[in-house]
């Protein structure tokens, strides 16, 4: 299948579990350092851990907290008392939505079982409490069981098909989901699964891109943005995007003033 590959303009920018290089993953710190940049949206992931959805990314204990536990055998109490590298807790969804308030898109991806419930119960509560808007957020999984959930318990809120896989059918399991978006691995996403995606009216955004190089082969396959642990990058890459679309735009004003 042939597909016409070309450089889109700027790129839709989520800040990967906050600013992790500047701050642990997934803290109030590192997504307080992500809102410092002009980005587009921070991405945080989240896990049922005694009917409390908690902010982490490791189903287990052992990389960022002592221990070896399944972070579902620790009680939400007694994770709260370990201090990660920094020495910051491990934050709830509540404390990371009024943390972003009304600054940049949200998306939240669930990691383990049972988080589709919770976390509409918990959009639902700040968005009406707080003023927001449902289409501030976008709820994300590889468990494509709880996006369908998501879509029946809080339709209003957009939904996000991670897959890291090229699926024989491409993009079609977005459809029954009706979904907003297609999250691609960086290990997998090419040119086709990019078009079928477009065809069928969702967004393509790409995880997780650190490095120049693979920026520009994303931006070459249409993606419309990516999450990245390097914010500046792609403030760097948008600006001088953004640059060179305005010099093409003024050259032809230039050439008719010099002929007219």
């Amino acid at each position: 299948m042939d597909v016409e590959m070309h450089t889109t303009d700027t790129l839709f920018c989520f800040a990967h579990r906050g600013y992790p290089k500047r701050a642990t993953e997934n803290t109030l710190q590192a997504i307080t350092h992500a809102l410092e940049f002009d980005i587009d949206g921070v991405e945080i992931d989240v896990w049922n851990v005694g009917g409390e959805l908690i902010v982490k990314h490791d189903r287990r204990l052992g990389r960022l907290l002592a221990g070896q536990e399944l972070l579902t055998e620790v009680t939400p109490s007694a994770l709260r008392q370990m201090l990660l590298p920094g020495g910051e807790q491990v934050p709830t969804l509540r404390e990371v939505l009024e943390l972003v308030g009304n600054n940049v898109q949200l998306n939240i991806e669930l990691k383990g079982s049972n988080c589709a419930a919770l976390a509409a119960r918990e959009l639902e509560s700040y968005i009406r409490d707080n003023g927001a808007t449902y289409e501030q957020y976008l709820l994300s999984s590889f468990d494509h069981r709880q996006v369908y959930e998501c879509l029946k318990l809080i339709p209003e809120v957009r939904r996000g098909v991670l897959i890291d896989g090229i699926p024989l059918d491409l993009a079609a399991c977005g459809e029954p989901l009706e979904a907003y978006s297609m999250h691609h691995s960086l290990d997998f996403v090419c040119p086709e699964i990019i078009a079928d995606a477009h065809k069928r009216g969702f967004k393509n955004f790409v995880f997780t891109v650190n490095h120049p190089h693979d920026l520009a082969l994303v931006a070459a396959m249409n993606a419309d943005g990516v999450f990245t642990d390097e914010p500046q990058l792609i403030m760097d890459y948008n600006t001088e995007k953004a640059g060179e679309a305005m010099a093409r735009h003024i050259e032809p004003v230039e050439k008719f003033n010099q002929t007219g």
